[in-house]
C-alpha cells in the first residue's frame, strides 16, 4: 500500500497547480536549446542536457549521472543521457519516467506563424519545436518531482527521472545504449514513457508493432528521354514495383484488435532525387517503404515478399533491383495488461483526468520497446493532442500542469 493519504494528494496537486508559470518559462527555455540529431543537421542534445542537469541538480537527488554514447558526428563525440533518483522508502525498486531531449528540425519556416525555437504562449496553448515532443512530459515529470519535494510526500520506492538521447532517429545512442550499458533499469521496476497517449489521455499503450524501413534502389540505363530505346528507365519499373508493394495488404491480411489501426501497413514514403534534368531518363532511382508489422507476423517473411515482387520487376523492365534494410525493430513482447504499471496508469488517469484509460497497440516506435525486450514492463501515455512533427507544434498548458499531477500522483501511489 502506498505510505501517502488523500491529504497529501490534495496538497501536491495543488502545489503542482501553483507552478505553472515556472513550468512554462522551463518550456521557453528548453526550447531556446535546439537538440538535433547530426543525421538532422544538428550538434545533438549536449547542451540541452548540460542545462537540464542544473535544473535537476536544484532538486538535490540521490543520484544524478550522465551516460555518454560515443558519436563521432557531433562536436563534442557524445550522445548525453541524463539520469536522475531519489530515495523512497524501499530502494531495491525504482518507479522511472523516461523522456527525451531531442527533437525533430521545424521544416518549411514559411509555415510557422513565430519562430519555432523561441516559444510563444497564446490562447493556453505554448508554441514552438519540441514542446509537445517530448518536452510537455519531461517538463511535466520534473515538477510532478518538485511538487512532492516542496509537499514533503512520502516516496514507497525509488523515483527515477531519464532524460534520453536519440530518440527521434532510433534510440541507438539513447534508450538502447542506456539498457546495453548500464543496470540503472531492473525487472523489478515500473517504467512510464510518456510519449504518446491520446487527446483525452484514455490510451494506456502496452504494446508496439514490429517495424521495419526498406531502401529500394533501381539501377537501369540512363538516356536521353527523346531515346528511350537507347536506355532502360528506372524511375517507370521503380513506380510498377511501388504499386506493386499494395498486395502485400493482401499477403499479410491478418487483424490484432489491440492496436490501432488493427492491421499491417506497408506505405512508400522518402523519395531520393534521380536526375535534375526533363530531358533525362534516369538509370538510378531510390526509394523507401515504411512497414509497421503485427508481432504475429516475422519480419522476414515481409522482406521475402518484397524480393518476390522487386524480382518479377527486375524480368519484366530489364532492370536491377537492390532491396536493403535500412532500419529494423522486431516487436517487443508487450506489458501485461494487469503489471503494476498498468494499473497504476489506469488509476493515475481516473484520479486526474476523469477518464477510463484502455490498454492499446500502436504502430508507432517508443523507448518503452528496449525495457520490455529485457522483461520490464511499460506503459506509454500522456496526454497528447498530436501537434508533434508540424508546423506551429503546441503544448496544452491545462494538459502540461495535469501531466504534473498524474505522475505526482503515481510517484507518490507507487507500490507492488
Amino acid at each position: 500500500m502506498s505510505m501517502w493519504t488523500e491529504a497529501d494528494w490534495v496538497r501536491t496537486a495543488r502545489r503542482v497547480e501553483s507552478l505553472q508559470d515556472e513550468m512554462i518559462e522551463l518550456q521557453r527555455a528548453l526550447c531556446a536549446i535546439p537538440a538535433l540529431c547530426p543525421s538532422s543537421g544538428g550538434e545533438g542534445e549536449l547542451a540541452k542536457a548540460q542545462f537540464l542537469k542544473r535544473v535537476i541538480a536544484a532538486l538535490e537527488p540521490d543520484l544524478l549521472e550522465e551516460v555518454h554514447a560515443p558519436d563521432p558526428q557531433v562536436p563534442s563525440g557524445i550522445r548525453p543521457t541524463l539520469v536522475a533518483k531519489w530515495k523512497g522508502r524501499d530502494s531495491s525498486r525504482t518507479f522511472w519516467i523516461m523522456t527525451h531531449t531531442d527533437v525533430v528540425p521545424p521544416g518549411d519556416l514559411s509555415q510557422w506563424k513565430h519562430d519555432p525555437w523561441q516559444a510563444h504562449v497564446e490562447d493556453g496553448r505554448i508554441y514552438g519545436r519540441g514542446v509537445e515532443d517530448n518536452q510537455q512530459s519531461l517538463v511535466a515529470s520534473v515538477f510532478a518531482l518538485k511538487a512532492c519535494r516542496l509537499e514533503r510526500v512520502p516516496l514507497p520506492m525509488d523515483v527515477g527521472l531519464m532524460f534520453l538521447a536519440d530518440e527521434e532517429t532510433g534510440s541507438a545512442l539513447g534508450m538502447e545504449y542506456v539498457m546495453e550499458h548500464t543496470r540503472y533499469v531492473q525487472p523489478t521496476d515500473l517504467v512510464a514513457v510518456p510519449d504518446g497517449g491520446s487527446p483525452d489521455g484514455s490510451e494506456v499503450e502496452v504494446a508496439e508493432k514490429g517495424s521495419v524501413w526498406i531502401r529500394v534502389h533501381t539501377r537501369g540505363r540512363q538516356c536521353h528521354a527523346s531515346t528511350p530505346e537507347q536506355g532502360v528507365n528506372a524511375f517507370r519499373a521503380a513506380s510498377a514495383l511501388v504499386v506493386s508493394l499494395d498486395s502485400l495488404y493482401q499477403d499479410f491480411p491478418q487483424r490484432n484488435a489491440v492496436f490501432a489501426p488493427p492491421i499491417s501497413t506497408f506505405e512508400p514514403t522518402k523519395k531520393e532525387p534521380n536526375v535534375p534534368n526533363v530531358n533525362t531518363i534516369p538509370g538510378d532511382d531510390v526509394f523507401y517503404v515504411d512497414c509497421r508489422v503485427l508481432p504475429e507476423i516475422p519480419l522476414e517473411q515481409v522482406l521475402a515478399a518484397v524480393r518476390r515482387r522487386a524480382d518479377e520487376v527486375e524480368r519484366r523492365y530489364r532492370v536491377q533491383v537492390e532491396v536493403e534494410v535500412d532500419k529494423i525493430s522486431h516487436a517487443a513482447p508487450p506489458t501485461p495488461a494487469d503489471a503494476p504499471v498498468v494499473r497504476l496508469t489506469v488509476e493515475a488517469l481516473k484520479k486526474v483526468y476523469g477518464v477510463e484509460a484502455r490498454v492499446v497497440g500502436i504502430g508507432g516506435g517508443t523507448v518503452a520497446a528496449f525495457p520490455r525486450r529485457k522483461n520490464v514492463p511499460a506503459v506509454v501515455m500522456g496526454r497528447n493532442q498530436e501537434t508533434c512533427h508540424q508546423p506551429n507544434e503546441s503544448c496544452v498548458i491545462a494538459d502540461l500542469v495535469g501531466d504534473a499531477k498524474m505522475f505526482a500522483y503515481m510517484m507518490g501511489a507507487a507500490s507492488a
